[in-house]
């Protein structure tokens, strides 16, 4: 309901009408309802103050009436708070058929805004119950409140959500998204405060010569402002520079998807939205593609591949969902190839606009993260990008524009699919017929096709590929790689597919790799088929190495420079019986042999490993022997589980802060753990045939619990 109040020189001769008034205040704030005020031919603040011809009228009344004194201060305060509602006066217009046109248009605008119905949103009241704290509208105080979440995840249908819950309780409110039109500061933000405050004041020809109007005007005035979308931080500084240029009670929403706007502007009420749950999303895809909910019967299994490939972005449910809308079950099977393949053209449209607001050297990073790098920890990025730009600063700032997501407790930096979808679509064009002219190739397709036709330049930065998804083994020899100087990480792992191949996918290595460019400093081949590795293939460059599940029987003959190699993993190797010489690789970080069952010891020179963190030979089975005298001091990680054959343990750190080990050394006879940093055993370690212990100088508080 909304009630329109004209006040004029004679309104307060009527008691009836102050009475009437008097109602209208009660249900104004205690119900919300929503109030015009029309000053015809009087000052507001006349009304307001009960002065001038008014407020003579209003003591002459007040002097006849029979109504009591309490009745009469209701009338003032009446008076006082809806006179100081925005509404119109005539004063401020030609002629009376304009202003009466303005307040038509007012009406209808409240009552549709009223009318949005976001109640069949999935997830909403979630949302909105989240952010009444922040909002906490009982408080009179002035309260800033930010959304920020990536794009597509659904800030600004929340806060057109709450706009729509919230409107009826403030005197003037808008919902407004500006975009700099001008290079000139002082030319835009004059432009965008003329705008803004027509917007809010609902007055079309508002004339501004300088900065300021906007606390003028407000100061006194509760307002509810949206302001949407928001990727420039002068124009927060432009309409909602600070709390005290509105009047009490009022609330600013700033909706933004880089949280350093939200930090610059000192929001400290701010609501993440975070992506829903896979059955949220589900029910997403459900309310776009069905109407309802839950999918019908025989349609389970497709729409939840359909979810999974919008990655429960909303955005995308809501899109993938509306294109597969009426469509049968046969139809929805066809269109999935093709939603696997690309991305649809709103959903592109919409994130692409993030990544074109950044500078060349963070898109150089967005594209790294969407093909290479997402899932790996910080450290391991700056290990592979060294030498680029400060990496730390480029990581924080896509992670306060919402474009990554850093993750405890190791600082994992992960990308959402569709952002890294639009990031491979970005180098796929950047060479559409020829691929090998792209930075990176990821499509199993087109890496065929390069190795096949020997297509491959020096523009070809990395190869990345599944290679579950070749339909037949991909050939490499010594010339496949000759035309790609500047190649740095090549990586062929094996994954889930989407779509299943005839055919088991592999690699085929006539004359095993014979050459890689020098400048490769990723090198993870999983199921590789030789049984080592060419000395001449290790270069100066090389930080990681990994050959998972592989045929090696050893890693290669003699000593190698290492000077930049951090982590080795050889896991599930089960022929790999012995262990190079490691005694250059001081750099190395990580040394993961887990499940290589072939492994009797290692070599003496790990113990010139003095920056080794992890040690990971969980289930060596054959595993004896550790070398003597070993002090890793760095060592922070070690499992030994699953080594029943493991005869002696010499001490190896005072540093160990987590042991995936000694509770399944059943076979130990010898335990040398002086400065041992456990303060208890395992109470499951059973050493039946331990008969040297060796703990002096350590936090051991008790051995073991029970006896043993």
């Amino acid at each position: 309901m909304i009630s329109i109040i004209v006040f004029s020189k004679k309104y307060a001769s009527s008691t009836w009408c102050l009475n009437e008034l008097v109602e209208i205040y009660q249900c104004y704030k205690e119900l919300g309802q929503m109030v015009i005020p029309v000053f015809y031919d009087v000052d507001p603040s006349d009304v307001r103050k009960q002065t001038g011809d008014f407020g003579n009228t209003f003591k002459k009344t007040c002097k006849r009436t029979t109504e009591d004194v309490k009745q009469q201060l209701m009338w003032m305060q009446a008076l006082k708070d809806v006179a100081s509602i925005a509404g119109q006066s005539s004063r401020n217009w030609n002629n009376d058929a304009n202003m009466i046109e303005q307040i038509s248009n007012d009406v209808s605008n409240k009552l549709f805004t009223q009318s949005e119905d976001f109640g069949d949103f999935v997830g909403m009241d979630a949302h909105i119950e989240a952010m009444n704290p922040m909002l906490c509208l009982e408080n009179e105080e002035v309260r800033m409140v930010g959304i920020v979440g990536p794009s597509g995840i659904g800030k600004s249908t929340i806060a057109r959500a709450l706009f729509s819950r919230l409107s009826s309780r403030f005197d003037n409110r808008t919902f407004v998204s500006y975009k700099r039109t001008i290079q000139d500061d002082y030319g835009m933000k004059l432009a965008w405060e003329k705008q803004f405050l027509s917007d809010i004041l609902g007055q079309k020809d508002i004339k501004i010569d300088s900065l300021g109007v906007v606390q003028r005007r407000l100061k006194n005035k509760k307002v509810l402002i949206v302001v949407d979308d928001v990727d420039d931080l002068k124009l927060l500084e432009t309409v909602a520079g600070k709390k005290g240029w509105f009047g009490c009670g009022s609330r600013i929403i700033v909706v933004t998807q880089d949280m350093h706007i939200l930090r610059s502007h000192e929001i400290e009420l701010i609501h993440e939205v975070d992506f829903p749950s896979k059955d949220l999303a589900l029910a997403m895809l459900c309310r776009s593609a069905f109407g309802k909910k839950f999918p019908p019967d025989g349609f389970m299994e497709l729409a939840v591949e359909v979810t999974e490939l919008a990655g429960n972005l909303p955005l995308g449910l809501n899109v993938l969902g509306s294109s597969l809308r009426s469509r049968d079950k046969v139809e929805w099977v066809k269109m999935l190839p093709r939603l696997q393949d690309g991305l649809d053209g709103k959903i592109e449209k919409t994130l692409r606009i993030s990544y074109d607001a950044l500078d060349s050297k963070d898109q150089d990073l967005f594209i790294h993260i969407a093909c290479l790098l997402s899932g790996k920890s910080i450290i391991s990025i700056e290990n592979l990008l060294k030498g680029s730009a400060n990496i730390c600063i480029g990581l924080r700032i896509l992670a306060e524009k919402s474009l990554i997501r850093i993750t405890s407790p190791y600082e994992t930096v992960e990308m959402h699919n569709l952002l890294r979808a639009l990031g491979r679509e970005i180098v796929r064009a950047e060479s559409v017929y020829n691929p090998g002219k792209r930075r990176f190739l990821v499509n199993a397709k087109d890496i065929s096709d390069v190795f096949k036709d020997n297509t491959g330049s020096d523009s070809v930065l990395g190869i990345i590929c599944n290679t579950s998804e070749f339909s037949e083994p991909l050939s490499m020899d010594k010339k496949s790689f000759k035309r790609m100087n500047n190649l740095e990480f090549l990586k062929f792992h094996k994954g889930r597919r989407l779509v299943r191949k005839t055919g088991e996918a592999r690699l085929y290595l006539p004359e095993g790799l014979v050459y890689l460019p020098r400048k490769l400093k990723l090198l993870h081949c999983n199921e590789y088929p030789g049984k080592y590795i060419p000395s001449n293939l290790i270069g100066d460059y090389l930080v990681e190495l990994k050959m998972e599940n592989s045929k090696l029987e050893k890693m290669w003959e003699g000593t190698q420079p290492f000077r930049s190699l951090k982590k080795i993993g050889m896991c599930y190797s089960k022929d790999l019986k012995e262990i190079p010489d490691l005694s250059n690789a001081k750099n190395l970080n990580v040394l993961n042999l887990n499940c290589c069952t072939s492994l009797v010891t290692l070599p003496s020179s790990i113990r010139n490993l003095h920056k080794l963190k992890h040690l990971g030979m969980n289930k060596c089975t054959n595993l004896k022997v550790l070398p003597a005298d070993v002090s890793l001091e760095s060592l922070e990680f070690l499992g030994l589980r699953g080594n029943s054959r493991l005869r002696c343990f010499p001490g190896i750190s005072r540093n160990i802060s987590y042991c995936l080990w000694i509770e399944n050394l059943s076979g130990l006879s010898t335990l040398d753990w002086d400065n041992c940093p456990l303060r208890c055993m395992p109470s499951n370690f059973l050493p039946k045939h331990l008969s040297h212990l060796s703990m002096t100088y350590n936090k051991l508080e008790k051995l073991w619990t029970g006896v043993q």
